[in-house]
């Protein structure tokens, strides 16, 4: 008596997801990408090209701790090399990042692009403008170009 209760149990539960798959819902996720990103391509070294921007753009990059990130699923975590300076006043965070890491790249669609200069919090438009007319006057860089990062396919990579 009491198995023939769980069978019917059992087909009661399955029944019922038979009619969940109907009324299916989905959630829609979307990232929140609040930085701008500027990639930077120059045959440097990071720490030159930190130097130059140290010296021309009055900035005080530092050396942090290699962003890990995990590329490839089976592999360990690729390391890139990555500078912080943050402006106090406004709070604006600025992160130099190497493309190229220990085994690929961060952002393996703009592989043309030797570094990213991504800004955290706010900046105004001129001061941007102002910031990637200054950076192409370096004379080892060879460009400086804003880049929309919600157009990335590996913008997840760019979330620290």
């Amino acid at each position: 008596m009491q198995q023939n209760f769980i069978d019917r149990v059992s087909i009661c539960i399955f029944a019922g997801a038979k009619v969940m798959i109907l009324n299916r819902k989905f959630l829609k996720f979307e990232i929140d990408l609040d930085f701008v990103l500027i990639a930077v391509t120059t045959s440097q070294k990071d720490y030159r090209v930190c130097y130059l921007i140290n010296k021309f753009l009055n900035f005080n990059f530092t050396k942090i701790p290699d962003l890990e990130v995990d590329i490839a699923q089976a592999a360990g975590p690729v390391l890139f090399s990555i500078y912080h300076y943050s402006w106090e006043t406004t709070e604006t965070d600025f992160y130099f990042i190497a493309n190229k890491g220990s085994e690929g790249y961060l952002v393996p669609e703009i592989s043309k692009a030797d570094y990213f200069l991504m800004i955290r919090n706010y900046i105004d438009d001129k001061e941007l403008d102002a910031l990637i007319s200054a950076l192409n006057k370096i004379p080892e860089i060879v460009a400086a170009v804003k880049i929309d990062p919600k157009k990335i396919k590996s913008r997840e990579n760019l979330l620290f």
